[in-house]
This record gives C-alpha cells, sequence and structure tokens, in this order.
C-alpha cells in the first residue's frame, strides 16, 4: 500500500487496534485444521485403515473433524471485531471526504463538486467490503500457508524446493501485470466520475436544454462519457482474468510435480502411501487456497483498494495532527475566537472571548440558525476558529491529546444514538467498569426501569428499531451520566422527550459534578439555568435570566416568543436546590 493510501487510513487503524488482535488471534487458532490436517491424514491411513485397525482410523478423522469444528468457530468469533474495524473506517472515510470536498468549495467560494458524491457513495463503500476482506482473509491465509508449509515440511521436504522455480516466476508475472492492471484501474475511478459529473449537468441543467434545442447534445455527450466508461470497466476485466489463470496455474502446478514423483518416491520407500495423500492435503486443501486467497487479494484487492484511496485522497486538505497534552483542570474559554463556514459567509462569532469557570451550569440560547450548534462544537473540538483560540485547562484544544479530549468532553446531539446489544453494553459504553447496581440506580434517575423490565434485565438484547425517539434519548443521556466526561454539552438532546422527562434530565445533570452546557430546546432550560448564553448576529451576551431579561431586548422578545408559543412555566426553585447539591458555580 502506498504512502498516500496509508495515510488515507492510518488514523482509524491507529484507533482501533484491539479489534485488529483480536482478528489476529482468532485467525491463528482458526489455522489448527491446516496444520494438523495432513499429518493426521497419513497417520490415519498408515496406522489406521491400511494396517488394518479402521478403529483407529475413523478415531483420528475424528480428531480432524473436531478440528474444522474449532477452527470453523474461530473463523466465527472474528467477525465481531472484523466488523467494527470495517464500519469505523468506512466512517472515517465518508468524514474525511466530505469534510474535504466542502473545505475545498467553501475556500474557494465556489459549489462543490458533484463527482464525489461518487466517492462517498461508491467508493468509500468499496474500501470497506475490500478491506474487511483483506484484513480476515489476508491474516488466515498468511498463517494457513505458513501451517501447510510446515506441515508439508513435516511430510515430503523435497517439495519445498520443488515449490520455489514455480511460484517466483509466477509472482514476476504477476506483478507487472498488476501495473498494468492499476493504471486501468484508476481510468476506470476517472471515468465513473466524470460520468457522474455529466450526468449531474444534464439533470440540473435539463430546462436550459430544452429550451436550446440541444437535447441530441446533451444525449451525445452522456453517451461519450457512458462509452468511455465501459471501455475502461472491459479492460480492466481483461486483466483481472488474465492475473486470475496466472494465480490458478502457480496453485496447481505443485500438486501435479507431486504426483509426477509420487510413483518414484513411493517405491524407493521415501513416501509411505498415508504421507503421499497427506501431503496431497496439505497442498489441495491448505497451500493452494491460501497461495490463491494472498495473491488474488494482495495483487488485485489490495491493489483496487489503495487506487481507490488514493482517488479519495485527491482533494486531501493537510491532515490534522495528534496533539499530545493532558489537561489538569476543566474551565473552557474562547481568546479572540472567529468562527465562519469560509471566507463568503458571515461569521457565527467574531473576535469572542467568553470564560467557563469549571463546574458551570450554562444553556444557550438564540434564534434558529444562528450557530447555537456551531458554538458547542467548537467548545467541543470538532470544529476549529479561523482565528484566536479555544482552551480547556488553559491548553488550546488541538494540543490536546484526541482520545483525552474525547474522553474529558462529551457532546449528545440531537440525533440519539443505540446500537444492537444488550441494556447493559449500550447503558455501559461510555464506563465499561461500571458495577451493575450503578447502571440499574442511573437507569432509574432517567426513567429506564421499565426498558430494563421490558428487555429482561440488564443482559436483554436491545433492538434499535422497537425503541421510541424519546427512549433513545434517554439511553444516550443515561450513557453519558456514567461517563467520565468532565464537560457534558446537550446539543438539543432532550428535544424528544417531554417537559416533565426533559426537567428529570436536566436536573440529574445538574446534580452530576462537572461543567454542564446545554443548547436548550424549550424556554423552560433557560428558566432553569444558572447561567443564559444568549447567541445573536455575531455576538455572545451572558447572564442570568432575570439580568437578561431586564438588560437584553432580543433575550426579552425570544423569552415572549417562546412562552406565548408553549406556554412554559417552570419550577425554578427545584432547579435552583439540584444545583446546589450538584455543587455548580
Amino acid at each position: 500500500m502506498n504512502s498516500v493510501a496509508w495515510r488515507m487510513i492510518s488514523p482509524a487503524i491507529a484507533r482501533n487496534r484491539r479489534p485488529l488482535v483480536m482478528v489476529l488471534c482468532w485467525s491463528l487458532l482458526g489455522t489448527v485444521p491446516t496444520l494438523l490436517s495432513g499429518v493426521l491424514v497419513a497417520v490415519a491411513l498408515d496406522r489406521g485403515f491400511l494396517a488394518g485397525d479402521a478403529g483407529f482410523g475413523l478415531a483420528v478423522l475424528g480428531c480432524y473433524g473436531a478440528s474444522l469444528g474449532l477452527g470453523a468457530v474461530a473463523t466465527r468469533q472474528a467477525m465481531g471485531p472484523m466488523a467494527v474495524f470495517a464500519e469505523a473506517v468506512r466512517d472515517h472515510l465518508v468524514h474525511k471526504v466530505v469534510h474535504t470536498s466542502l473545505h475545498a468549495a467553501v475556500s474557494a467560494g465556489t459549489a462543490a463538486r458533484t463527482g464525489f458524491a461518487a466517492r462517498i457513495v461508491g467508493q468509500t463503500e468499496t474500501v470497506r467490503q475490500i478491506l474487511s476482506n483483506l484484513v480476515m482473509a489476508i491474516s488466515s491465509a498468511v498463517l494457513m500457508t505458513i501451517a501447510a508449509c510446515a506441515g508439508l515440511v513435516t511430510l515430503v521436504p523435497a517439495m519445498v524446493i520443488a515449490l520455489v522455480p514455480i511460484l517466483l516466476p509466477a509472482a514476476f508475472l504477476l506483478v507487472r501485470l498488476s501495473k498494468v492492471w492499476r493504471r486501468r484501474y484508476e481510468e476506470s475511478l476517472a471515468c465513473e466520475e466524470e460520468l457522474a459529473a455529466e450526468l449531474d449537468l444534464v439533470l440540473t441543467g435539463t430546462r436550459d436544454i430544452a429550451a436550446c434545442g440541444a437535447a441530441g447534445r446533451a444525449g451525445d455527450d452522456v453517451d461519450r462519457r457512458l462509452r468511455a466508461s465501459a471501455r475502461a470497466a472491459t479492460g480492466v476485466a481483461g486483466l483481472s482474468g488474465a492475473r486470475i489463470g496466472v494465480i490458478g496455474l502457480a496453485g496447481h502446478l505443485p500438486l501435479i510435480v507431486l504426483l509426477l514423483l509420487a510413483p518414484a518416491l513411493v517405491s524407493r520407500g521415501a513416501l509411505t502411501t498415508g504421507e503421499l495423500v497427506g501431503a496431497i492435503t496439505y497442498l489441495a486443501t491448505g497451500l493452494e487456497p491460501a497461495w490463491r486467497a494472498i495473491t488474488e487479494l494482495l495483487g488485485n484487492q489490495a491493489l483496487e483498494v489503495a487506487t481507490v484511496l488514493r482517488r479519495l485522497s485527491g482533494t486531501e486538505i493537510p491532515p490534522e495532527h495528534d496533539g499530545s497534552l493532558e489537561a489538569s483542570r476543566y474551565d473552557l474559554a474562547l481568546r479572540g475566537a472567529t468562527f465562519r463556514y469560509g471566507p463568503q459567509s458571515e461569521p457565527i462569532f467574531e473576535n469572542t472571548d467568553l470564560t467557563l469557570a469549571e463546574g458551570t451550569r450554562l444553556v444557550v440560547v438564540g434564534p434558529s440558525g444562528i450557530g447555537k450548534s456551531t458554538l458547542v462544537n467548537v467548545f467541543a473540538g470538532l470544529e476549529a476558529p479561523e482565528a484566536g483560540s479555544v482552551t480547556l485547562g488553559g491548553v488550546d484544544l488541538k494540543d490536546l491529546r484526541t482520545q483525552w479530549l474525547r474522553r474529558s468532553v462529551a457532546l449528545v446531539p440531537q440525533e440519539a444514538y443505540v446500537f444492537a446489544g444488550t441494556v447493559r453494553e449500550n447503558l455501559a459504553y461510555l464506563a465499561p467498569a461500571a458495577e451493575d447496581a450503578e447502571l440499574v440506580d442511573t437507569a432509574a434517575i432517567f426513567g429506564l426501569a421499565e426498558l430494563i423490565s421490558r428487555y429482561g434485565g440488564l443482559d436483554g438484547e436491545i433492538r434499535p428499531d422497537t425503541l421510541s425517539v424519546g427512549e433513545r434519548q434517554l439511553v444516550t443521556l443515561a450513557r453519558v451520566y456514567l461517563s467520565p466526561a468532565r464537560v457534558v454539552i446537550l446539543d438539543e438532546a432532550t428535544c424528544h422527550l417531554d417537559p416533565r422527562a426533559e426537567a428529570v434530565a436536566e436536573e440529574a445533570f445538574a446534580r452530576r459534578p462537572g461543567t454542564l452546557i446545554m443548547v436548550a430546546h424549550r424556554i423552560s432550560s433557560a428558566m432553569r439555568a444558572e447561567r443564559v448564553l444568549l447567541m445573536g448576529a455575531g455576538s455572545l451576551v451572558q447572564g442570568t435570566h432575570e439580568e437578561l431579561l431586564h438588560s437584553s431586548p432580543d433575550y426579552a422578545r425570544l423569552v415572549d416568543y417562546w412562552t406565548r408559543d408553549a406556554g412554559a412555566t417552570v419550577d425554578q426553585g427545584r432547579w435552583r436546590a439540584a444545583i446546589t447539591a450538584g455543587g455548580g458555580s
């Protein structure tokens, strides 16, 4: 894999080492049948069936069958961590491609190229599928090759010498074919993107095409792109077929050589009948499939995924660098910060200073679309200001170690994520060491006791599609409540709850140690809040609910609009008591 391709996926690999190690361990266990196959077949024949002891032969073959069952279990167990890894890589690539494409468009002040949609939908899915196949198959195929060669050396040492002049020329030919294949595959991908862009031009300009009578010209342009794409795909398929032929020939030649040598070896006593069948077993069920898998995967799919990654990196912006520091405190601050979505956009905030002491309970309000979610994304380190800095504990977010930052700052969006798994796995996802009593108590706080009972306890399997949107939000809120995060940001994370459930959730987080920042969904959240931050056009104003009512006409109008619209009533005394119990400043 070239350096560009490696740079594209290395961050996802670095963050998912554990699943990869688990895949390797299970693959190692899965090679046991290959390692034992030839030896057990030889023993079953020579000392069992050919020696007149059929019972012993059947017992040995039974051991071989048991090893096959063990291998099947190991392969099944490897699928789980492999899925975790593959999905993480796909998500990383989609985020990267969308981010870089939009960044390029915004920076240039032009519309985004529609060809990048082909990259997101088609090419990232190609990478996910191929990479999962590669990691799963290559790990098992390499180990299988080692196991088969070890067993073959044990039975027929001379076969190792015969393998070298067969496999080396085949490998050389595959390398030469692969270079041509890569060029043609890159051309094929380029044709796909050009076709997508051409179709977009035609579809978006249908009215103009009809008005100008240019339907024939438009059809010819699309037809030309289609023909070019078909020719490129045909060229790729032809070379793929040639390479598969080389792989198949090289895989079967060792077996042909063994069969040609077998009469002489058996007649001289250098090889027993059982050892001959055992060696054939190693070649036919171990070495040949492993060689075919390695060469096909590395020669075809690895080359394909490297080529796709090169295409995906075509508009790559400079990579983000992970910091190395950790903060010792948790006060948040903006210092001369300006954020906008490109030079043609109005700033969300400009040259802004804002300090939130550790333990602050803050509610962010403002008109729809003013940039509340953008602000909390900046606080969470998911967006970076174009000027100024964002600090946590006096340390710039970009200098903090990403893994530490993600543990310390938790942002909960409107769309709650509940995955297929047990109730325990969902609740303890961010706090794997949490005890059962802590999980049950937290679930009770957020009104999830009935949900736990419905699924038969903490070990019951959740089906996300059976939960209401409100239940999904409650599960997500409970998960974050249990987490070690010292700064919790709720971005309208209670929008699907009724007012009573929302108040209960907010009170729970008010009692929780640490800083709490909430983007308000209802005016009741702001009226209960210790501090309120009003976002206006390029401005941030902070104060208590009462202070802002008297000092800010914009806030007074916003409150009036909300209360007339929702008829909100608030028990402020209960909220204040919750803040005092939680130690909020």
